[in-house]
């Protein structure tokens, strides 16, 4: 039996393989894509496993699909030997992709480090520190909800209505892939606003997958509790300073925490009507008087408040996620779609029909998107402090130097 030379539509990495049946999936080495592919032979006899005319769904017809309410399809794939033409090569390791900082940034570095060693262990350890870090942050997040149910704050999660989650494996999917199936799932819901959450471990790409969605729907907004926290943190330093007490996680009573809250108002502050809505944190309370927008890279940032933000968020949790909840109802009502990530914890205290969980079949590949972008960010250091204001972008090969740098710095510890 022949091998086959190939190109993953991924990475671009050139593959040989065996093609055992007329369809064969073929796992890239390089980025973990796995593709289907067709024997040569095949298309020459007319037996195309796609249409013979390849349906490619872009951005702009999932945008038109949206706003006229009908389902949205994910994108389908021509087979690699169809009448479609050969995916174009992948870009070199410039600046500009390092700069992008995206998916196809992460799967051009690992594709690069095929068969090193030295990155596959710091893929590795990158993952098992991914994993540690999770379980810890879980036990956190439990920990604040038991708190939260005690103080009646939020009902048991026993007792939750809790919707179907949709699980979806991003092994060798594309951001634009997996939020193709997301919308895909919606069906006409984005015409009429919903609210839809995504779960999933650290590495498996929420983040990114959220942004693309936010392209793609519309009058799409993302939700963070980030500033919800630092908020009434910044008023629970008020409210000691005020009384002359010096801060104490202890003195955060229920009571307390209660009043602190109802100093949060979230309200529409657009006009009725208006084309998209947008929404605002108004804080008023211990003579604080502003929009959270106002204040977010300014008092919320303050070195206090950081500094206290983790003591707080411990006895806040159960508050802020009800407070949250019932802010992305508002919106919903208002015709936006509500675009919510986290961590199952919480975000199973959000009522949605639209629950989705992105998962990894092989736990290394969240090491290696970790470790890619971990390399990236220390060889663009590099790279702009060797790059003065006006001089030419350095060549790829100097690219490739400073990512190979990166990891020796990294590995060498």
């Amino acid at each position: 039996m022949p091998n086959y030379a190939l190109n993953c539509p991924t990475c671009g990495t050139v593959l040989q393989a065996k093609l055992k049946a007329e369809v064969t999936p073929v796992a890239c080495d390089a980025c973990g894509n796995v593709f289907l592919a067709q024997r040569p032979e095949s298309v020459a006899k007319g037996q195309l496993f796609e249409d013979e005319a390849p349906k490619r769904t872009n951005e702009k017809k999932i945008r038109e699909r949206l706003a006229s309410g009908s389902k949205a399809e994910a994108p389908e794939v021509p087979s690699l030997f169809s009448e479609a033409p050969p995916p174009p090569p992948p870009p070199p390791l410039s600046l500009a992709v390092l700069e992008a900082g995206d998916d196809v940034t992460s799967s051009l570095v690992i594709a690069h480090f095929k068969g090193s060693k030295d990155f596959k262990s710091f893929a590795k350890a990158e993952m098992e520190a991914i994993l540690a870090r999770d379980m810890e942050d879980d036990l956190k997040l439990v920990a604040g909800i038991a708190l939260a149910v005690k103080k009646g704050a939020v009902p048991p999660p026993e007792k939750l209505p809790l919707e179907p989650v949709t699980t979806i494996d991003v092994l060798g999917l594309s951001a634009d892939a997996v939020a193709a199936k997301i919308v895909g799932a919606l069906g006409d819901a984005p015409s009429r606003g919903c609210v839809l959450v995504l779960q999933g471990l650290s590495g498996t790409g929420k983040g990114t997958t959220v942004a693309k969605l936010q392209a793609l729907l519309p009058k799409a907004s993302t939700w963070s509790n980030g500033n919800i926290f630092r908020a009434l943190t910044l008023l629970a330093l008020e409210y000691f300073n005020s009384h002359g007490l010096a801060f104490s996680v202890e003195a955060l009573s229920p009571a307390l925490v209660a009043q602190l809250v109802k100093m949060l108002h979230f309200e529409q502050t657009s006009p009725k009507g208006a084309a998209v809505p947008t929404f605002d944190v108004r804080i008023d309370g211990l003579g604080i008087r502003a929009m959270l927008s106002q204040i977010a890279n300014t008092a919320l940032k303050d070195a206090k408040v950081s500094k206290n933000i983790p003591s707080v968020a411990g006895v806040t949790q159960g508050e802020v996620i009800a407070f949250a909840a019932g802010c992305a109802e508002k919106m919903r009502q208002a015709g936006m779609n509500v675009l919510i990530e986290g961590r199952a914890p919480t975000l199973q205290f959000v009522r949605t029909p639209f629950r989705f969980e992105l998962t990894l079949s092989k736990p290394l590949v969240i090491g290696k998107r970790r470790a890619a972008q971990r390399l990236v960010g220390i060889a663009m250091e590099g790279l702009k402090q060797g790059c003065p204001p006006g001089a030419p972008p350095p060549e790829p090969a100097a690219v490739i130097a400073a990512l190979e740098k990166a990891l020796v710095a990294c590995t060498s510890k």
